[in-house]
């Protein structure tokens, strides 16, 4: 998107401070705080970085984890992964491959079909309810 933020001030003016954490600084949401761990409203989940399509509301299930958890992308290729160390877990962070906004961590005792749960903050996602891709 041609009107997205290049600059960390630039990012700070569009996001909230806890978007800012989660998106530009990699932090964590607190466990059942945040707006749509529990939401079942159909619709498309978007970054709220950029606006890009990450995730089908029908591909959403109730993980127990307390963050939102899907089974699968809308398109893999707008999610980038790259392994985190960080506290001393071994982890799979997932990013925005768009405008490279931390996303959440991708692990593999989800549901079927793929096994997969993307395990996602909540400041890092708004719902379009309009879409129902």
């Amino acid at each position: 998107m041609s009107d997205m933020p290049r600059t960390e001030s630039e990012w700070r003016a569009k996001l909230d401070p806890a978007q800012f954490r989660v998106l530009r600084q990699g932090d964590t949401e607190r466990a059942f705080s945040g707006k749509y761990w529990d939401t079942k409203t159909p619709g498309v989940y978007r970054c709220a970085g950029c606006g890009e399509k990450l995730f089908s509301g029908d591909t959403k299930f109730a993980s127990g984890s307390g963050w939102p958890s899907f089974f699968q992308p809308l398109d893999a290729g707008m999610l980038d992964e790259e392994n985190d160390n960080s506290f001393g877990m071994v982890r799979t962070e997932i990013k925005c491959h768009n405008c490279g906004s931390h996303l959440g961590h991708v692990f593999d005792d989800g549901p079927d079909p793929t096994g997969l749960r993307y395990c996602v903050n909540s400041a890092s996602l708004d719902l379009d309810e309009t879409d129902a891709d």
